[in-house]
Parts: C-alpha cells; structure tokens; sequence
C-alpha cells in the first residue's frame, strides 16, 4: 500500500501537533519517523491509522481518499511502546485475536499463529498468559498479533523503548529480518537516531508538527540539510559553534584559530556554523588536521558501555560521546582533539555549505 499526506494539520485545544505536512511514502518500504519527544510522531500515526482525524489536509492510501475513514475499516495493525496484550486471553489467542474478528477459518488460524510465532521465537509460550511472560516476550506477543493480520500497513510507535538494551538489539535485528520479506508499508517511530540508523530504510526527521527531512537513512544522517536535521539526528546532538572565515583560517571564541584544510579552502570570507558529531570529538590526536582544545569539565554522563563528557571551552559548550566508562572531576582541565576536516559547516541561518569528506564513514 501506498501513502500520501497532502498539506496535513493537527489542531488540539488551541495548540498546533502537526502544521501543513505533506509526505510520501511508497508501496512495500520501511519508513522510520525520528524526532524528539512531542516532535509530532505518535499524533502522526495515529492520524495514519485512522484514530484521529486531521483538522485540514487528507490522506490517500493507494490514491483513494481515506480521510474520514475509521481504523476499523482499514486493514492497518499498530504496535504501541507499552505492552499492551489482552490479560485474560493466552499468547496463542491473544496472537489469534485479530483474525477471529476478520472471521478466518478456524484452520487458517492455527497455522498462521503458530507459523508468526515461531518467526518471532515465542511458540514454546503459546499456552501462557501475558503476566507470565518477561517484557521481551510480551512484546513479542503484541508484534506477532500485527504481522499475523497480514496488514497492508504496520504501524510501530516506539516499540522497543521500554525493553533492556540487549532485547531492544534482538528485536530489532529480526524486525529488519520480518520486514525484509514483507511486502507491507512499514512506518516506525523512535527518538533515538541510533535506532533510525541501525533499522534503515527511509527516515523522515520530524520537529515540532514538521518535516525537516526526508530521504534514505544513511543520506539523511550524512548528508543532513541543515544544522537542526544534523542536531536531531545525533545522539548526543551534534556539536555547534559560530566562527569567522578570513585570511585562510577560521576563528571561533574570539581567541582560537586554525588554518582552513583542503576541504574548506573554498569557503569565501564571513561567518558560518561549525559542525561536529561529538564521537568525533576524542581525548587523544589520531589526525595531523586535530586541533587541540584545553576544556573545563562540566558534567561525566555515564549512560550504559558509554559516557557523554560535556566540556566548556572559553564560551562554547561541547559534548564528546566516549565508548567505555570514564570517570572525570567536575571543574577539571584537560585537552581534547577536534578534527578539522570532519567539520560539517552551516549558514548563520543554518543551511548546509559542506559536508565533510569522511561523513560517508558517520
């Protein structure tokens, strides 16, 4: 199935959710939505599925008009962040639930529930209840019930959040696999661009009811077209500084300089927006082009194998995204290394000049 939203907006009490959005998504493709928290994505599937209504603007599925038209007269399965199964009903007859309602034969059934469920490793579970599974498995259980309906489209809002790191890689990796095989429209939604990297497809970046991209993941995430794409699709957020181009070298905090390198040779005279990705950033020099910062260290974010370092130079903040544990003291000095042909450079306004040559290797 097809899908095309023209000019879409969402009013809620007086407040814009969704403001003029128009997207394109074809046939049989997976389709990631990336945004920050209240960047529109849930309201936006929920107006895809047809629980919701746009306050202007329609949508097509297959170039009928499908605006108006309730979920219970679209053939669309949703998957939500929670794990929401039926309590009193088994794995089996919670996966089985949707096509009894679609009044399959009762034969019918127990081959395709048995069949999604061994594809999504939980057929030994068949005969016990949601409360006896680990979360993995009862989320499981809520995506073999969207892929048994053989929906013309799946919506997936967050499904892995709540889960452990490792569960989250699992699930994610089979997901890649299922979809693969499938000829169905797959849109899923998630905050984290790490996710939206490692599932593929397509991505469109969303922020605030609006597109700010839309293409291939890996072109979007290489070749952002503004600052706030390159922002939005970093985790931490890519690092930003203003800087001045004159007599071959550029400025920035009003004391440090650097000649410009081949790569940024062609930049006129005038003012511009740095860019770089902050596990780009690093404490020891592994390019001659490194230009080394002596920092202030502000905060050491601990988050799983890996620490986010937020430093302060002069007047400008930056953070490095470190693999491994490390453990710095507030307040203390040390250098970092800044590569300088791996700078993204920007308009004041925030428009992409120049992508450096090694954004093809992240």
């Amino acid at each position: 199935m097809s899908l095309i939203m023209e000019h879409i907006t969402k009013v809620v009490g007086g407040e814009t959710h969704i403001n003029d959005l128009s997207l394109n998504f074809a046939a049989g493709t997976f389709q990631v939505l990336l945004g920050r928290t209240l960047a529109g994505k849930t309201t936006l599937m929920r107006l895809i599925a047809g629980l919701d209504w746009p306050t202007s603007g329609r949508i097509l599925a297959n170039g009928v008009d499908v605006t108006g038209v309730s979920v219970r007269k679209r053939n669309v399965s949703m998957v939500y962040q929670q794990f929401i199964n039926y309590p009193n009903l088994t794995v089996f007859e919670n996966i089985a639930s949707p096509l009894k309602l679609q009044k399959i034969d009762k034969s019918q059934i127990e081959g395709r529930v048995r069949a999604t469920a061994v594809k999504l490793g939980i057929e030994p579970y068949l005969q016990r209840y949601p409360l006896e599974l680990s979360g993995g498995q009862q989320q499981r259980t809520a995506m073999a019930r969207a892929l048994v309906k053989e929906a013309d489209l799946i919506l997936l809002d967050e499904p892995l959040v709540n889960l452990d790191y490792k569960l989250r890689e699992e699930l994610r990796e089979e997901m890649r696999e299922i979809f693969t095989l499938r000829k169905t429209l797959v849109i899923y939604s998630t905050s984290e661009p790490s996710e939206a990297l490692a599932l593929g497809g397509m991505t469109t970046v969303l922020h605030e009811g609006r597109v700010v991209q839309q293409g291939p993941t890996a072109q979007v995430y290489q070749k952002p077209t503004t600052a706030l794409a390159a922002s939005l699709f970093s985790e931490p957020p890519i690092n930003l500084f203003s800087g001045q181009v004159a007599a071959d070298e550029v400025t920035f905090d009003n004391q440090v300089h650097f000649p410009l390198n081949s790569d940024l040779k062609h930049l006129p005279t005038g003012h511009y927006l740095f860019g770089i990705r902050p596990h780009h950033l690093s404490l020891r020099p592994a390019h001659p082009h490194d230009l080394e910062l002596g920092v202030t260290v502000d905060l050491a974010e601990i988050s799983g194998s890996e620490t986010f370092l937020h430093v302060k130079h002069r007047e400008t903040d930056m953070v490095l995204h470190l693999e491994g544990v490390h453990q710095f003291e507030v307040d203390a000095s040390l250098p970092i290394y800044l590569p300088t042909h791996k700078l993204f450079v920007f308009t004041p306004d925030g428009d992409l000049i120049h992508i450096p040559r090694s954004a093809a290797q992240g």
